[in-house]
C-alpha cells in the first residue's frame, strides 16, 4: 500500500488506470480502492476507416487510422478525466491487440503527464499490486506485430472481396485467417462427397466365463480380418486383409459354436498414463466443445467473464508453463486433498506444442489464491462453474501422478468346421491399481487416450485353457466417411497449421458462420453451396491466398514486417 499512496502524492489528482472492459474495469477498482480513478477504454478505440484501403502502399504501407464512433465518445472522456490525473497507468491485455490498444491511447490522448504501461496475467490483490509496483514501457514489437497482422488483414479482405463480389455474389469478404478455414471445411466436404461406402462384417465371441468378456475376430488362416481403418475411400479393402462378407460371416459363426476354443497367448504389460498440460486457448476450445458441447464463441466469452471477475488467468495465450507461485499452490492442494501419493514426484515443467507459440502469458488456470468449484459455486451460473471446473481439474491433474495399472491381452484360437478354417480372437482389458490424475478428473478425464481404453476385467487364464463359449455372433458394418469439422476439432486443425491466433479462432468461426459460408448440423460445421464458390474460385486464381503453409512462409522467410505486407500484396 505504501506504494500506491506515494504514486498518488507525484500530483494533485489520482492516477487514472484505464484497462479494456467495464467487467474489469469495476474487478480491478476493489483491489486500488478509492486512490486510483480506473476507467474502461471498451476495446480498440482507433481503426483503419471503413472505407477505403487507407494503406499507403507506395510509401511504405504506413497505415491511416481514425476514432471509431464510440472511440471519439471514450477519448472525450478520458481526456477531461486526464485533466486532474497525477499519472497514467495503460493497464490493457498484455499481448499484440492490447498493446495496440494502449498505444492507440497514448496517440489521442498526448497526455502530459507521467505514464506507465501496467500488465498482469490474473485480476488478484497480488496481481494488481505488482503490477502497479512494476510498470513498463509500451512494447514496439508487439505494436509492430499487431499492426503488420491489421494491414495484412486489410490488404487481403480490401482487395480481394470485391471479386468476390463480382464473381460469386454481393455481401461476400475473403480473409487471411477466414479463407483458409472456410476452404479445410470445403475439403473435408469434398472428401465426404467422393467417399463410396463399404460394407464389412465381424464376428463377437461372447465367453462364458467369470467375469464374462468380449472377443473379436482378428485373423483367418493367418490373414488379418479387415476392419473399417482398412478400407480406402473407393470403397476397396487393402490387398493384404481378408474383408468378410455376410454369407462367410454367418459361416464361420455357425461352425464355430460347438468349436474348442483355447487360449493360444497371455500378454500382460504394465499400464501408465500421464496428464495433459494445464489449459491454453485452443485446448480449452476444444474441450469446452468436447465435453460441456459449447461453441468456441460460448468458451470464450464465458472464460473473459471468468477473467474479468478475477477467477482464472488471462485467457488468450498459447503457454502451458504455470508460475512458481501457483505450482506451489496446486501441489499444496493435491497433498492436502488426496495425500502426497498423488503428487508426482517433481513438479512438471509442460512445454507448448502450438505452431508459432508465443508464450507471452501463463496456461489458463484459476487465480491464487485458488479457490475450489465448491467454494464459488454461489458466485457463478451453470455455465460458468462448468468451464471453471473444468480448468480447475486440469490445472491439478497437470501435477499429479501417473495413473497405473496393468494391461492384459488374450489371444484365442479356434477352428470352425465351415471349410476348416483357422481363426483367432483377440480382448484385452486394463485394470487401474492407482488412478492417479484420474482422481481429479473422475469422469471428466480428457485425456484422450483414456477414452479408448476398455477397463472390462478379464479372467485369470493360462495358455492352453479351453474357453467356454456363450455365443457367436456376426454383425455387419459400413465405412463411414471423414467425420465433418466440429468448431473444436477445427481449432485443433487450424493450431496444427499455424493458421490464425488463439484470440481469433472464436471469432473466425462465429464470422464464418453469420456470412453464411457454414451452417451448424449439430455440432458439425457444414459449408453451403457458397462456400464451394469462394473456395474453387481462390483455389484457381489465389492459391497462395490459401496455401496452409502461408503463415509458416511468412515466419520463415520473411524478417520484417515490410517484407510480410510486401508479400501479401504480390500474391494479391
Amino acid at each position: 500500500m505504501a506504494t500506491k499512496q506515494s504514486s498518488s502524492s507525484a500530483g494533485n489528482g489520482r492516477p487514472l488506470v484505464i484497462v479494456e472492459s467495464p467487467a474489469k474495469a469495476k474487478t480491478i477498482s476493489k483491489f486500488l480502492g478509492s486512490e486510483f480513478d480506473v476507467r474502461a477504454s471498451v476495446g480498440h478505440v482507433a481503426d483503419l476507416p471503413s472505407k477505403g484501403l487507407a494503406v499507403d502502399v507506395d510509401n511504405g504501407f504506413k497505415p491511416t487510422y481514425e476514432l471509431t464512433d464510440r472511440g471519439r465518445q471514450v477519448v472525450k472522456e478520458l481526456r477531461a478525466a486526464l485533466k486532474d490525473a497525477s499519472e497514467l497507468y495503460l493497464a490493457t491485455d498484455e499481448d499484440r491487440e492490447g498493446e495496440a490498444i494502449s498505444w492507440h491511447l497514448l496517440q489521442h490522448l498526448k497526455p502530459k503527464i507521467p505514464v506507465k504501461r501496467m500488465v498482469f496475467h490474473e485480476i488478484t490483490r497480488s496481481a494488481i499490486d505488482h503490477a502497479v509496483d512494476n510498470p513498463r514501457e509500451i512494447d514496439d514489437g508487439l505494436v509492430d506485430a499487431a499492426e503488420t497482422r491489421r494491414i495484412l488483414d486489410r490488404l487481403y479482405g480490401y482487395e480481394v472481396s470485391p471479386i468476390l463480389w463480382r464473381k460469386v455474389n454481393r455481401g461476400l469478404s475473403a480473409g487471411r485467417v477466414q479463407s483458409p478455414s472456410i476452404r479445410l471445411i470445403v475439403e473435408r466436404e469434398r472428401e465426404r462427397i467422393a467417399f463410396i461406402s463399404a460394407g464389412y462384417w465381424s464376428i463377437d465371441l461372447n465367453a462364458a466365463t467369470s467375469p464374462a468378456f468380449t472377443a473379436r475376430l482378428v485373423a483367418v488362416d493367418g490373414t488379418k480380418v479387415a476392419t473399417g481403418k482398412d478400407f480406402g475411400a473407393d470403397g476397396k479393402p487393402s490387398d493384404k486383409v481378408a474383408a468378410l462378407d455376410q454369407v462367410r460371416a454367418h459361416a464361420l459363426a455357425e461352425g464355430l459354436r460347438n468349436a474348442t476354443v483355447s487360449v493360444r497367448s497371455v500378454d500382460t504389460k504394465p499400464y501408465r498414463s500421464s496428464p495433459k498440460a494445464p489449459f491454453m486457448t485452443s485446448t480449452l476450445q476444444q474441450e469446452g466443445g468436447r465435453r460441456l458441447r459449447l461453441s468456441s464463441s460460448q468458451v470464450m466469452r464465458t472464460a473473459q467473464g471468468l477473467y474479468e471477475r478475477g477467477f482464472i488467468t488471462y485467457m488468450r495465450t498459447d503457454n502451458v508453463i504455470l508460475s512458481d507461485e501457483a505450482l506451489s499452490e496446486t501441489r499444496s492442494i493435491i497433498s492436502s486433498t488426496y495425500g502426497d501419493a498423488f503428487l508426482s514426484d517433481q513438479p512438471r515443467r509442460h512445454t507448448s506444442k502450438s505452431k508459432n507459440a508465443q508464450e507471452a502469458h501463463e496456461a489458463i488456470r484459476p487465480t491464487t489464491p485458488m479457490r475450489s468449484p465448491r467454494e464459488i459455486a454461489n458466485e457463478l451460473d451453470r455455465q460458468e462453474l462448468a468451464l471453471y471446473t473444468l480448468i480447475w481439474q486440469r490445472t491439478l491433474a497437470s501435477q499429479m501422478a501417473d495413473a497405473r495399472g496393468t494391461t492384459l491381452s488374450l489371444r484365442l484360437g479356434a477352428v470352425s468346421t465351415h471349410e476348416n478354417t483357422d481363426c483367432e480372437f483377440t480382448a484385452s482389458g486394463t485394470t487401474i491399481e492407482f488412478e492417479g490424475h484420474r482422481a481429479v478428473l473422475a469422469d471428466l478425464d480428457s485425456d484422450e487416450d483414456n477414452e479408448n481404453e476398455n477397463e472390462e476385467l478379464l479372467p485369470a487364464l493360462a495358455v492352453g485353457d479351453v474357453v467356454p463359449v456363450e455365443s457367436c455372433t456376426p454383425e455387419g458394418h459400413n465405412t463411414n466417411p471423414p467425420a465433418r469439422f466440429t468448431e473444436a476439432s477445427l481449432v485443433k486443425r487450424l493450431e496444427e497449421l499455424g493458421i490464425g491466433r488463439p484470440s481469433t479462432w472464436a471469432s473466425i468461426i462465429q464470422t464464418i458462420q453469420d456470412r453464411g459460408y457454414v451452417w451448424k448440423k449439430g455440432q458439425a460445421l457444414v459449408p453451403t453451396w457458397t462456400a464451394f464458390a469462394v473456395v474453387g474460385l481462390l483455389e484457381d486464381h489465389f492459391d497462395d491466398l490459401v496455401d496452409y503453409e502461408l503463415t509458416d512462409r511468412k515466419s520463415t522467410r520473411l524478417n520484417s514486417s515490410h517484407q510480410i505486407i510486401s508479400y501479401a500484396v504480390f500474391c494479391l
